[in-house]
């Protein structure tokens, strides 16, 4: 009994996992099928014990296997189509594709674009990606972006696609390249930030990252680009993706990234604005993977650019023409 991105219906619901479900946490599973149901509701249905798999109670992060019969309670909706996204919305994801084929695409994310709806957003990327493109099988995000963060995103279309890119991730087998500019000046000869990372609720429902002994494990690479009068351009690879770890790794330094309302400085963010750049600078310029449907090994490695956005080029302009004053 399988079925493909049903309707929500008010009554309880077995869906049979099928050989595109092998391997996927059973929270994915249900937004999945129920892609206009808020994620914070499909969190409590799990979490009190109405989801159920093969009649047993499961975690979020429960993956699943072909057969297994999940149990869905009844879920109220309004019911949303694709016909609700703006044409204006496709069009502007559409001229931002960098890659695209049968298996994948890589999307240069605009900032201010949610990677997925939810928390009052209405839509976020995987949601127009699917309206775009609603014959392709399974369209998921293979790692995020923060909403403010610009630049490259992959995304999979097929089950195994997505299961053999996630493997990449684990084994440390993609690479993660961004182009930050940052406050005040990157210590000399500290290139490598190893410091625990962990996430903390605030009482008001902001999400923060601080350095934490208890945190994830968190390491990052810093590479001093160009120095301005007080900011660097600098590029950053990633080893782990935590949450924000650019973010709070950078300003463990001294050095906040410009125009990041949440760690930053405000009154520096506010004269950043002056220079051009109203958001936070930070672009994920580069990302390289194995291609898992290509056999040659020189053809089947990509390296995938995101071209800088006109509001970052002219602030790195700004900066450059202060420095030529000074």
């Amino acid at each position: 009994m399988s079925e493909s991105s049903p309707t929500p219906k008010t009554f309880v619901r077995y869906i049979e996992a099928t050989s595109e479900d092998v391997g996927q946490r059973v929270d994915n599973f249900l937004m999945r099928h129920y892609r206009q149901v808020p994620k914070t509701l499909i969190y409590r249905i799990i979490r009190k014990g109405e989801v159920r798999v093969n009649k047993g109670r499961v975690k979020q992060s429960t993956r699943l296997n072909e057969g297994d019969m999940v149990r869905i309670p009844p879920i109220r909706v309004a019911e949303k189509t694709e016909h609700d996204i703006p044409l204006g919305q496709m069009q502007r994801i559409e001229n931002n594709i960098l890659f695209e084929d049968n298996d994948l695409m890589v999307i240069n994310k605009p900032s201010g674009v949610a990677v997925h709806g939810g928390s009052g957003i209405q839509f976020g990327l995987i949601e127009i990606l699917r309206a775009m493109r609603p014959l392709a099988k399974r369209m998921e995000l293979v790692h995020r972006l923060d909403r403010d963060t610009s630049g490259c995103i992959l995304i999979a279309k097929k089950a195994m696609v997505l299961k053999n890119l996630h493997a990449q991730i684990r084994e440390d087998k993609t690479v993660k390249e961004y182009l930050t500019l940052l406050l005040n000046h990157w210590p000399k000869n500290k290139a490598k930030i190893d410091l625990p990372l962990m996430k903390n609720t605030l009482q008001s429902g902001e999400r923060m990252v601080k350095v934490d002994p208890e945190g994830k494990k968190s390491i990052s690479f810093f590479k001093v680009i160009e120095r301005y009068k007080n900011a660097d351009l600098v590029s950053v690879r990633l080893k782990t993706g935590r949450t924000h770890q650019i973010r709070v790794h950078a300003l463990s330094q001294g050095c906040p990234i410009m125009g990041d309302d949440k760690y930053g400085d405000k009154k520096v963010n506010k004269e950043f604005k002056k220079i051009g750049m109203k958001r936070l600078a930070l672009h994920a310029q580069y990302l390289s993977f194995r291609h898992p449907n290509i056999e040659n090994d020189d053809e089947a490695w990509m390296k995938i650019e995101a071209p800088l956005g006109d509001d970052f080029k002219k602030a790195i302009h700004n900066l450059k023409e202060q420095m030529n004053e000074a």
